[in-house]
Parts: structure tokens; sequence; C-alpha cells
């Protein structure tokens, strides 16, 4: 199997994500944005002014012309987006839509506690997509999603996601869930399936070497306990007798290992294309690299003064598009690669060394891979082509 060797020029950015606002309506115990390593979010403004909406569109609008982009996504987030109020965001996409010359995909990504009838319906008409972060689907997965003032989120979540699934199922985008070391894996996503999801996205907690994720380093009888966890939930979402929903953690591991190329961070060697644009304007690489160390994610740049294109040029952007040529040695050698591709690149980071490290997670993605490639070799007939699209 060829390696990628790093790209000869950089690809353009195809995905934006548009801090809607810089402040949550939780105190989530775990969040690693607010309770984490870096606090740049308290000198932002709370919520964008207009200028800098404007300026935006126009940054994407001259970058997608200059690269003949024929669509971009963008992702409004936050914070909680949603304390912008729908018509904010809609009107926001509306401003894309009409200075961006391709087609503008557009979603949220909410913790729903804030969703309603009505801004179900204006963010439907709008032709925005709805993404649910949530726990598990139970009361006890969610018990550190807790407001201000210490009340559980859990009943407001659960209702505004029971209302989108139940009145708006064309907007559903999905939910997002991190793998919880203390929940049984299989009793997440069957409830998470109550809900009805379109897609699951299963994620690692963010953590590194130097600020180990939850459960790591892991004990020498038990050196994956997160790929453990995932495969339990592969085996379980792999034996049903239809597809019940969409899990791209495991879609995108099993294109890779049949050679089709994945759009991820997580895994594989693929350019990583994302930029993220903050309230007061600042463009930033995205906010896991935040879990690393304070500044991690910055770039010095704004959509005032700079390009996306300039983007691509900052040493931390270029080295998330070189793919085989940023890893480290051992990462190079490893027969996994092109499916692992190093794995997600804030959980590289050893503040002795930076990024040129392998994962924290190199064990667990290592059960993870192997499990799901001797299902495919095993299998006695195909899996459903749709389930690797």
């Amino acid at each position: 199997m060829a390696v990628r060797e790093q790209p000869v020029r950089p690809e353009p950015i195809r995905q934006f994500i548009l801090k809607t606002h810089s402040r949550c309506n939780l105190a989530c115990t775990y969040c690693y944005l607010y309770a984490g390593q870096d606090a740049g979010w308290r000198d932002r403004p709370r919520t964008a002014a207009p200028g800098v909406a404007q300026a935006t569109a126009r940054r994407i609008a001259e970058h997608a012309a200059a690269h003949g982009l024929r669509e971009v996504a963008v992702v409004l987030h936050g914070g909680e987006p949603l304390l912008a109020g729908a018509e904010r965001l809609a009107a926001d996409v509306e401003e894309l839509r009409r200075t961006v010359p391709c087609t503008v995909h557009a979603a949220v990504q909410t913790n729903a506690t804030l969703l309603t009838a009505d801004s179900i319906v204006r963010l439907r008409d709008a032709r925005i997509r709805i993404g649910v972060s949530l726990d598990g689907g139970r009361p006890a997965h969610n018990a550190a999603r807790v407001d201000h003032a210490g009340r559980p989120a859990w009943p407001a979540a659960a209702a505004g996601l029971r209302l989108l699934a139940r009145t708006a199922p064309d907007a559903y985008a999905g939910v997002l869930c991190v793998a919880d070391l203390r929940h049984d894996p299989v009793a997440v996503y069957e409830s998470l399936l109550d809900f009805a999801p379109p897609a699951i996205d299963l994620l690692l907690p963010h953590g590194n070497w130097t600020t180990p994720p939850p459960g790591l380093p892991a004990p020498a009888d038990d050196p994956a306990p997160y790929g453990r966890w995932l495969t339990a939930v592969f085996d379980r979402w792999w034996a049903a007798d239809r597809r019940e929903t969409r899990v791209r953690l495991f879609e995108e591991c099993i294109a890779l290992l049949l050679g089709v190329p994945a759009a991820t961070e997580r895994l594989g060697l693929q350019p990583f294309t994302a930029a993220v644009v903050e309230t007061d304007g600042s463009i930033e690489q995205v906010d896991s690299l935040k879990s690393a160390y304070e500044g991690a994610a910055a770039t010095g740049m704004d959509v005032f003064h700079h390009s996306f294109d300039q983007v691509l040029t900052h040493p931390g952007v270029a080295a998330r598009q070189a793919g085989l040529a940023a890893l480290a040695a051992e990462c190079r050698a490893c027969t996994l690669v092109e499916v692992c591709g190093g794995g997600h690149y804030a959980h590289r980071y050893l503040a002795a060394t930076g990024f040129r490290n392998r994962s924290v997670y190199c064990p667990d993605l290592t059960h993870l891979i192997r499990h799901i490639a001797t299902h495919l070799t095993t299998a006695a007939t195909p899996h459903p082509r749709e389930a690797v699209r």
C-alpha cells in the first residue's frame, strides 16, 4: 500500500466553524473549553458584532472563488450557539449564502436545552441542520452536564432532542457523544437510539501525554480501555439486522481499511481543512487544540486583515496538512499508519516535544482498527454498502 506524502500545495479550507456565542448556558464539569488549559474565551465578546459576520462572509467568498470550490461547510458553534438566538443564526447563514459563490451547507451544534418548536422551525426553514451533543440517552449518563447553578441539564436537553426528532427529522443531523469509561458502552449506544438519531458521532475525550484523559495511562493488564469500549459498541452496531443509525467513526475506519479516503481529523492521512472564526473575528485552529495549552489554537490572524489563504501558511495549519511527514518516527513505521493517521492531532501533545508524538490513545486505536479489520476479513457476506459511504 502506497503511503501519501505531503501535498504539493495546501488544500483549501472547506469547513468554517463560526463562533456565534462565546459563552455556554451549561457548566459541564469535564469541559475542556471552559474548564481546561486555555482561558482565552474570557476575553472574547459574548456575541459577534455584525461586522464580523460580514467580513467572514467576504473572506469565505474570496477563498471559495480563489480555489474554485463548489461547496463549503459552515458550522455554527459556541459556547452554546443558540444563546445568540435562532433568528440571528438564520440571518448569518442567509448573509453567507448571498455572498459566497458556491453551495453553503450549514449546521449548528447545540446542547439542545434551548431548542423550542419556534427555534427548530426557524433553523429548518433556513436549511440549517441541527446536531446535538449528549453524553448518553439516560439521566445518569449526563450527570456532569449541569447549568451554572448546578441543576441537571438532562430534562431540557432530552425534551429538546425529542422535539427535534419528532417535528423536524429532515433537519436532524445526529448526536455527538464522548466515550465515558464509567458507563456501559452498549447501554450508552442503545439509549441514544431511543432518540432516533440519523447518525451518532463517537468521540474520545480530549487529552494528551501531559494532561491524560480519564483512565489513562492504562494498567498493563488492560492497555486499551477506550478501544474495548468502542469495539463493544461496534459489535452491537455491526451485528444489527438492519442499519439502525450511522456511526461515523466506524464508517471512516471501514472506508480507510478498504482503501477509500475518509474526511476526518481522527483517522487517516487526509489533509485537515477546517478553521474557526471567533466572536471577535480572530481566526483560530480548531478548539480541540485548546486542550493542550493556552494559545495552542491561535494563529494571530483575523478576518479583517487576513485571508484564509494566509491561514494556510500558518505552521500549525501546515502541519495538519502534511500527512505522513508530520508524524513521529514510530507512527511512520507502523503498519496501521494509513488508517490511524497518528490519531487526533491534539491527542499527540507532550509539553517537552510538541505534537510529533504518537497519540495518547495509540493502544486504543490499534485495538479498534484491528478489531474492525478482523470483522471485514471474516464476514461471510459484505456489510451493507451504505454503511461505509
